[in-house]
């Protein structure tokens, strides 16, 4: 189906309302044809469609030196194809100075969830992009200096009047430095300095919280700093991107949308034959499948490399490949080549089932939903079967040549992470030991046996700086158990407790199978006689294991410590988080009042107690506010 048949047959399915259908034409569409006639349509569409579907809205403004508005429309259809409602914000050109510093300005009026600063070197730093061979080392350190003092205080004003993510643009070096080949021989370069003013923009965004980098000077080497700019469009119209490029740009800015939305992969399903490695194990044995550190087992090895480092951030792995299970486990623990090992796989599925039904299974096994998942497969027939089936799960496209798989899956924007928490680092050996556990709890026939013999230990611990972090990002991937799924920033988390009456808690949990790290969040406000509980959640880590009822007998207990007479929180029902829905009832909250959002639960503090589980050993950190 070519282009136009595409698009009819799109205004076809609108017409006769089977919006789930054009929904997925539009974004097969996008995939073949990211074009500025393509945006607008799709666009257009999906604008027709927005009743009718749903999606994510979201607030982006972009403060820039440069022109924009080419990009804005390729962006938004990028966005609406990952279920997002991108409002775009454009600051006037070349007065993102002003729109920061002026707290009335039209910028914090448009309320943005993100903003982006990209400015180019040649105008924040003119002397060093035009007339470096003119300066001296004190002009050079000058400038320097004052680019990061203007940024410094750039943030400073943006953290003052907006909660927003923050996303700055490094600086890109030039193609031609001045001095030619004496660039490269020189202590003082041009690209030396320009250099020095992106480590400390790094610096800077590292002592901020929801202030990230995008490292603009690797995009456009990544893309080809040769052919990257036009000269003529710059002094034409200010666009100093090439029309080539202009949707790599864009790409780069949903790199960030992708984490900051919550459109993350959890879990990285793979099959094996052809995938992680060459040939099919059934057939050509451990000795004939091709991986290793040369061509053309390279081409896999570069894979498992790949998703090695998914692994290091957080992200789970799962095997799902038709195979018989000897072989492939034979291959996965022996062969030489491989990187990947059966420890790092956090559920295994090697069998003749089909894979639509072995990707349920793994959800269900690593408690997660079926959105969680990606799949990663070399037959497009199997791709094409769970895109079909299981449209929730994320399907990879790979080339056809090998050795631009693992270039392919480097580049998903899935698998990004913009922060990872020590729990991240050990996510894998965590599901290695809840597997520990759950064939303990099957060897003991009494629940209350099975949680004294965890030999549990809860720290429930007030916000600080360590581990602010991972309370923002529970509050933001915690679909599960979560009593209200609202989600904040760091920064909003920051301003909350900053409070009079506001309250934020984290609980940590050990066992006896190791260390189940930051699991769970609170955020409470109270005012007068009632405390109530604005947040509550708990990874799926720890469900069902009486965690609940501590943390939340910690917070009945707090309040009465504070005057509290009632304690009161609301259960907002998602499409996810049933597992929470009966949580109040279960400890004595009675309803209270119901609207179309959810329900509000009260407990009587002067009636009602909620002991703490006996065999949860329970420690409180100093440092309540």
């Amino acid at each position: 189906m070519n282009s136009t048949e595409a698009r009819q047959e799109i205004d076809r399915l609108i017409a006769a309302g089977d919006a789930s259908a054009a929904k997925r034409a539009l974004i097969e569409l996008w995939a073949h044809e990211a074009s500025a006639s393509a945006a607008s349509f799709v666009v257009q569409r999906f604008e027709q469609l927005r009743a009718a579907i749903n999606l994510q809205p979201y607030r982006l403004a972009i403060l820039r030196s440069f022109t924009v508005e080419p990009m804005v429309p390729l962006l938004r259809a990028a966005a609406f194809c990952i279920g997002i409602d991108l409002a775009v914000h454009v600051a006037d050109f070349n007065a993102y100075v002003q729109a920061i510093m002026d707290p009335a300005s039209t910028l914090y009026g448009s309320a943005p969830d993100v903003v982006i600063v990209a400015v180019q070197t040649r105008d924040i730093a003119p002397d060093l992009w035009n007339d470096f061979t003119n300066l001296n080392e004190d002009q050079v350190q000058s400038t320097i200096a004052r680019v990061t003092n203007d940024f410094q205080g750039w943030i400073r004003a943006l953290r003052k009047n907006t909660a927003a993510h923050l996303v700055l643009h490094n600086f890109e070096t030039p193609v031609y430095p001045s001095a030619g080949l004496l660039d490269a021989q020189s202590n003082s370069s041009q690209s030396m300095a320009i250099a020095q003013i992106n480590r400390s923009l790094a610096n800077l965004a590292s002592e901020q919280t929801s202030v990230y980098v995008l490292d603009y000077d690797s995009l456009v080497a990544r893309h080809g700093q040769a052919t990257w700019h036009d000269e003529r469009k710059w002094l034409t119209v200010r666009l100093p991107i090439s029309a080539a490029h202009l949707n790599h740009l864009v790409e780069e800015w949903m790199r960030f949308l992708y984490p900051l939305t919550g459109k993350i992969a959890k879990v990285l399903v793979t099959d094996l034959d052809n995938t992680l490695w060459g040939g099919v194990i059934g057939e050509d044995g451990m000795v004939g499948i091709k991986l290793g550190t040369e061509y053309p087992g390279a081409a896999y090895q570069a894979v498992q490399r790949a998703l090695l480092d998914f692994h290091r951030r957080g992200i789970l792995l799962a095997v799902c490949s038709k195979n018989n299970r000897e072989d492939a486990l034979e291959a996965i623990e022996k062969h030489p080549g491989m990187l990947l090992k059966s420890a790092h796989f956090a559920a295994v599925r090697i069998n003749w089932t089909d894979k639509v039904q072995n990707l349920r299974e793994i959800a269900g096994e690593l408690n997660v939903g079926i959105d969680s998942l990606a799949f990663l497969d070399d037959n497009p027939i199997e791709r094409q079967q769970v895109r079909t089936v299981l449209p929730e799960v994320f399907v990879l496209d790979l080339p056809s040549d090998p050795m631009e798989f693992a270039r392919s899956i480097r580049a998903c924007p899935l698998f990004e992470r913009l922060s990872i928490s020590t729990e991240d680092h050990r996510r894998g050996a965590m599901y290695q030991a809840q597997r520990e556990r759950e064939q303990l709890e099957q060897s003991i026939s009494s629940r209350e046996d099975f949680y004294r013999s965890l030999q549990q230990e809860a720290e429930i611990s007030p916000l600080t700086k360590a581990n602010l972090a991972r309370i923002a990002q529970l509050t933001n991937k915690t679909n599960q158990f979560n009593l209200t799924t609202r989600r904040y920033s760091e920064q909003q988390i920051s301003e909350l407790v900053s409070r009079a009456g506001w309250g934020c808690f984290s609980i940590r949990v050990r066992d006896r199978f190791g260390d189940n790290g930051l699991v769970g969040v609170a955020i409470t406000r109270q005012e007068g006689d009632t405390a109530e509980i604005d947040s509550f959640l708990l990874s799926c880590r720890v469900i069902g294991r009486t965690v609940e009822t501590a943390f939340l007998s910690f917070l009945a207990d707090r309040a009465r410590a504070n005057g509290a007479s009632r304690l009161q929180g609301w259960f907002l029902p998602t499409k996810k988080n049933a597992p929470a829905r009966d949580f109040y009832s279960a400890h004595g909250f009675a309803a209270a009042k119901q609207n179309g959002d959810g329900t509000l639960w009260t407990l009587d503090l002067k009636k009602s107690f909620l002991p703490a589980p006996e065999w949860i050993r329970l420690r409180i950190v100093n440092g309540d506010k």
